[in-house]
């Protein structure tokens, strides 16, 4: 077999690729843009991607290709109905990340509710040395226990948060932006009520035409001064031009792992707000743990395992 991995960069330099030579002959890119893929995959049996875009066009042009390993959970970046009509298969691996999200979605909401950026840097300016006092509580921060959490999207990793929100104290409630996901032990809510009641609000859904733009300035007035929000699902469910405007307009908080363009673009709105304090952003990391990625690795040859007992 003939096997390609498009985009190694994206998976780490810490996992040890080299399990796919078990297959057949391996050919790894670190990165690969649309232009060069065609020379790259024309000859493959087997492509493995994470982001790197399959489309009709390519499906078209490789016949010997059979298989493509998606390193990742979404699939949007394969054409699933050309795929189908070449005979190629496509795979994903699902729940590898649950996990790593689950734990980045309260690194980020406790580094924002505890003001850890601004004591951090209070120590080592030498302001609280300076300050003779062996406390500082200038800027007060909360538990939370007690807080009201709001999840928009309870699937799997939804749950999870719900769970570990429930065992920090926070009553914890969801909107599902389906309106099919109803059936949980907490209570559903319209996303209103979500924005206006929560003192946290995690958004763990997927992006598609009902979550697109979901959070703009219609709808982003109504969350508490003081509230956070917090975005590990996709880019493009909150307008961040609209979120860039209102983090300056009013004093609450936003966490973003993902952005509707990766990575940050120079003229994002969000490069520009004043009070960069009420921003916390990361580099789409919440799936990418080493054990999760290891995970994923497991998963893709699993795939690959599976396919070829066919």
């Amino acid at each position: 077999m003939k096997i390609v991995l498009l985009d190694a960069k994206t998976l780490g330099d810490d996992l040890d690729l080299s399990v796919f030579e078990k297959f057949g002959d391996v050919r790894i890119y670190q990165t690969t843009s649309y232009d060069e893929t065609y020379e790259r995959i024309k000859d493959a049996n087997i492509v493995i991607t994470n982001k790197v875009v399959i489309d009709d066009n390519l499906l078209e042009l490789t016949p010997k290709l059979k298989l493509v390993c998606i390193a990742a959970t979404g699939m949007n970046n394969v054409d699933l109905e050309a795929a189908r009509a070449n005979g190629v298969a496509v795979k994903n691996v699902a729940g590898y990340s649950t996990r790593s999200v689950v734990q980045h979605t309260f690194a980020m909401a406790l580094y924002l509710l505890e003001k850890m950026a601004y004591y951090d840097q209070t120590v080592k300016s030498g302001t609280w040395t300076n300050s003779g006092l062996f406390t500082d509580v200038s800027q007060p921060f909360y538990e939370i226990s007690g807080k009201k959490w709001g999840i928009i999207g309870l699937g799997s990793i939804g749950q999870e948060v719900a769970n570990v929100a429930t065992a920090f104290g926070a009553e914890v409630s969801y909107y599902s932006t389906s309106g099919k996901n109803l059936k949980h032990a907490y209570p559903h809510k319209s996303l209103e009520f979500i924005l206006k009641d929560s003192d946290i609000i995690s958004i763990h859904a997927p992006l598609n035409e009902d979550t697109y733009e979901l959070i703009n300035e219609v709808n982003l007035p109504y969350i508490k001064e003081g509230a956070i929000l917090l975005n590990l699902g996709r880019g493009g469910i909150i307008d961040e031009t609209d979120l860039a405007f209102e983090l300056d307009r009013r004093a609450f908080y936003a966490g973003l792992d993902v952005l509707e363009k990766e990575p940050l673009q120079p003229a994002n709105r969000l490069n520009e707000i004043t009070h960069k304090e009420r921003l916390l952003i990361t580099p789409h990391i919440a799936w990418a743990s080493i054990e999760a990625r290891q995970k994923l690795l497991e998963g893709i040859v699993k795939n690959i395992e599976t396919f070829l007992e066919k």
